[in-house]
């Protein structure tokens, strides 16, 4: 498991950017975590005022920071990861605030410094994202 601090020591993004909470499981090819959805998150201000649905661009972000915690790891360790692509992305249950969005992420190759990975995004066990993501690795 890997608080919100050893995430932040990963990760470049800090408040109000960082959308992973916390890790609950990391292999060498997986890794789950998640991000509770608040009510006074930022994005309510202004995205559907009166009806709060959390941005379908922001889980996918969110599912992003949580598979570049998973390829800076080992020989990565100290180096940024930026959002390449995005395909086959799906959106099957809107993400609103009270809702914990749990992530999977698999690591399906890492080559020539570019990672990809497969993501799904769950509430209460329900599928409401998913998507392949790569992410090309770099120096800081």
């Amino acid at each position: 498991m890997i608080d919100i601090e050893g995430i932040q020591d990963c990760l470049p993004h800090k408040y109000p950017f960082l959308l992973v909470d916390r890790v609950t499981e990391v292999t060498e090819t997986t890794i789950k975590g998640f991000k509770n959805i608040s009510m006074n998150e930022a994005v309510f201000q202004g995205h559907f005022p009166g009806h709060a649905i959390f941005p379908g661009v922001l889980i996918c972000e969110a599912m992003a920071q949580l598979g570049g915690v998973l390829l800076l790891t080992g020989e990565n360790k100290g180096k940024l990861a930026y959002f390449a692509a995005m395909n086959n992305v799906r959106f099957k249950k809107p993400v609103v605030p009270g809702d914990r969005l749990d992530m999977e992420v698999e690591l399906l190759s890492t080559r020539h410094k570019i990672g990809k990975i497969k993501a799904r995004a769950f509430v209460d066990g329900e599928v409401a994202c998913e998507a392949e993501l790569s992410c090309k690795i770099v120096d800081r």
